[in-house]
């Protein structure tokens, strides 16, 4: 796999879409946070936002040790212009519009929405090991 150089001052700028970012994406950003520190520069937008964060995926966060209540649900149109290291689409299939990047990946992930509690957190846990995954993968390429 082609692995992209380094932005900004060697952080990565990584960004992560599903469709309402409100659920994958905004957990996917908080472990990005959580997990890469200052080593990355971590956002996520949808690309139909639902304009909030699921409490769901605040609680889910909250167990993992991160406040996800400040985060808000945001369109692609808001984040930070100019070519990322990173583009993860997490769902939104074709609705997911270009964004300047040197990587594209697609994690087929579920939406957690509708699941129970457990299945949920399972979610939140494959999106914490992709993280990881990213992440080493990135500093294996610094």
């Amino acid at each position: 796999m082609n692995q992209p150089r380094r932005g900004r001052g060697g952080r990565a700028r990584l960004l992560f879409v599903c469709i309402e970012n409100s659920n994958r994406s905004q957990m996917a950003e908080a472990f990005a946070r959580m997990i890469g520190g200052d080593r990355v520069e971590a956002h996520s937008a949808g690309s139909r936002p639902s304009g909030r964060i699921n409490p769901r995926a605040v609680e889910s966060m909250r167990e993992a040790g991160y406040d996800l209540s400040a985060h808000r649900s945001k369109p692609l149109e808001e984040i930070p212009s100019g070519q990322y290291d990173v583009v993860v689409s997490m769902g939104c299939g074709d609705a997911c519009p270009s964004v300047p990047a040197r990587l594209r990946e697609e994690w087929d992930i579920p939406d957690p929405r509708n699941l129970p509690p457990e299945e949920f957190r399972k979610v939140r846990d494959t999106i914490r090991a992709k993280v990881e995954d990213l992440l080493a993968r990135l500093a294996g390429d610094g």
